[in-house]
This record gives structure tokens, C-alpha cells and sequence, in this order.
């Protein structure tokens, strides 16, 4: 599958996942970009993750202060290749990894931590 073709079926699947958040937390989830990307840039690798991580946050967490550590807003990116991968080009499979790792992204944006996302099944 093409890389195009993921990211359209990423982005369709991102926003029927957002469409059925809770009312509360709906409007915060539709502000936060999600960027599809083929794999982590070196400046990613350089920060020490994995070359096969499946998404990422970056920028500041909903409700904390600015920093001028990532000056950037905050934003999802999903790696496509490393999705497409880790489901074994099953399509069925790669829909789920890309909802699991939207919500843990997702997660991380409303300031949880990795047992906080473990308690909620997102990890």
C-alpha cells in the first residue's frame, strides 16, 4: 500500500476517532494536528527513541504552561511505514495500531503518563 493511500485512511480513521470523544474533550482532540510521516527524522532518533516507534507528542501538554524548550504547538505524528510494519500489512490490524497509537498520543497531549495510559488499555 502506498504511502499516500495510508495517510488518507489514517486521517479518515483519526477523525471518526475523534468524532466519537466525549463531548468535553472533542473540540481539544480536533485542535491537535496529527501529522503522518513514512518514519522518525534523525532529530527524533536524536532524542533517543527507536527507529520503530509508531507515533509521537510533541509540544506542551494541554493545561501546562508554555515552554520554550518546544516553542512548536502541540501536534500527533504518526509513522505510517512503522504502523504498516508493526500490523504486518494487514489492514484491519493497521487500523487498530493507528487508533491505539492516536489515543496514546492523544493521551500524552492531556498530560498522562505511561501508567496512566496502561490503566486506560493505550499503551
Amino acid at each position: 500500500m502506498t504511502f499516500d493511500a495510508l495517510a488518507r485512511r489514517t486521517l479518515t480513521l483519526v477523525a471518526r476517532l475523534q468524532a466519537e470523544l466525549p463531548d468535553e474533550i472533542r473540540p481539544l482532540a480536533a485542535g491537535v494536528p496529527v501529522h503522518c510521516e513514512e518514519g522518525p527524522d534523525d532529530d527524533v532518533l536524536d532524542q533517543g527513541f527507536e527507529s520503530d516507534i509508531l507515533g509521537l507528542f510533541m509540544g506542551n501538554p494541554h493545561g501546562t504552561e508554555f515552554s520554550h524548550a518546544d516553542p512548536a504547538p502541540p501536534r500527533i505524528l504518526l509513522y505510517l511505514e512503522n504502523l504498516w510494519d508493526f500490523a504486518g500489512g494487514d489492514l484491519e490490524a493497521f487500523d487498530e495500531e493507528v487508533r491505539l497509537t492516536y489515543l496514546h498520543e492523544l493521551g500524552h497531549y492531556f498530560g498522562w503518563d505511561e501508567d496512566d495510559l496502561a490503566d486506560r488499555g493505550l499503551d
